[in-house]
């Protein structure tokens, strides 16, 4: 099957799976895409993932156009179909027949949710004390937000990412996936295996309580500690690094290339592949960041009338890259060698991350 000149993948074999995580049983009971995420990732490494849907189904299923096949053949939105392969899915309207779910729960060994703080006690009482918990919810179970709703670009907002994300000039902007949703996702799997691995080793089971807003504050990395230390709230600079100079993208002939520098070795090989006229006190980062502006007009210069194909060649070694469309991404030679678009139960999807070699 072609899809927009996209090259589909056969579908993985059972042996190139990890199953690492065989004979573990998940029940599902979020929605969107930070707990869906977190279970496709469990799913991957083994797991059975059983997802529990309300009758009229995830959210997500009419976050449309686009619409496709989805894995039951029934129609569905794309969104969907992005962080829900390889699951069981059922329906159960938990407010009217919370007993059917209870029997489900009764031998999983993890039970993922998102309700809003409290909520899942009160439709299901008392869980088993074996059994894994995490709640994923946008603030946590605890502080003057904890009963607030949070969709992503709420969380992008209130946590600053979104005031450092844009041009310097231009409005502020989010990120261009949920990607707050993402990260705690990852953080939720994350902490998920850490809880199966403590209780092989003791026998005690985990309350996780992974918040949207907690990963994204840990998220903002090295803004966050530059703040911390300078006491300066940082701005926007589009594609432009508050550390590292040059590190940003330029307008080639043909397109935007970005360049990465991330030392001085690397300035010094740059300045003579491109052959840059380059100052003294550029041969140091701190000198290049004071000159900021001067230096990436140099190189702006020299890229403006050069093919983002040669620049590559010209700059092997020097971190750089066209900036690709999602297609060209995903057509990309290095996407088909790693097998990230796949066949899954007739279905186009974005393969798993997570693979294992034999040592």
């Amino acid at each position: 099957m072609i899809l927009h000149g996209l090259i589909q993948h056969n579908e993985p074999n059972a042996q190139d799976m990890s199953g690492i995580l065989d004979g573990i049983k998940i029940i599902d009971l979020s929605r969107v895409l930070a707990g869906p995420y977190a279970t496709q990732i469990l799913f991957d490494l083994g797991a059975e993932v059983i997802k529990v849907e309300a009758p009229w189904g995830d959210d997500t299923r009419k976050w449309g156009p686009p619409f496709a096949k989805g894995f039951d053949g029934k129609e569905v939105a794309a969104y969907f179909l992005s962080c829900n392969r390889g699951k069981k899915i059922i329906n159960i309207d938990i407010k009217k027949n919370s007993s059917e779910l209870l029997k489900l729960i009764a031998d999983a060994d993890v039970l993922v949710e998102n309700f809003r703080p409290g909520t899942l006690n009160r439709l299901l009482g008392e869980l088993p004390k074996d059994l894994i918990v995490c709640s994923i919810s946008a603030y946590g179970s605890n502080g003057p937000r904890r009963d607030e709703p949070g969709y992503d670009i709420a969380l992008q907002a209130r946590s600053g990412i979104m005031s450092i994300t844009g041009e310097a000039e231009g409005s502020p902007a989010k990120v261009g996936v949920a990607w707050i949703d993402v990260i705690t996702g990852l953080n939720a799997s994350n902490a998920i295996l850490a809880a199966l691995f403590h209780k092989m080793k003791t026998g005690e089971s985990k309350h996780i309580d992974i918040s949207l807003w907690d990963c994204a504050i840990a998220s903002l990395v090295n803004q966050a500690h530059n703040v911390l230390v300078s006491g300066k709230d940082p701005s926007r600079m589009g594609s432009r690094h508050p550390n590292l100079v040059p590190y940003s993208a330029f307008q080639a002939k043909d397109g935007w290339f970005v360049i990465g520098v991330g030392s001085d070795r690397q300035w010094e090989k740059l300045v003579e592949l491109l052959k840059i006229d380059s100052k003294p006190e550029w041969a140091v980062n701190a000198g290049r960041i004071k000159d900021r502006d001067e230096v990436e007009l140099c190189i702006s210069e020299i890229l403006s009338s050069k093919l983002r194909k040669d620049l590559e060649v010209l700059l092997e070694g020097i971190p750089c890259s066209p900036v690709n469309t999602i297609s060209e991404a995903l057509n990309d030679p290095q996407s088909i060698a790693r097998d990230l678009v796949q066949q899954h139960e007739g279905v186009t999807v974005i393969g798993s991350p997570l693979k294992f070699v034999e040592p």
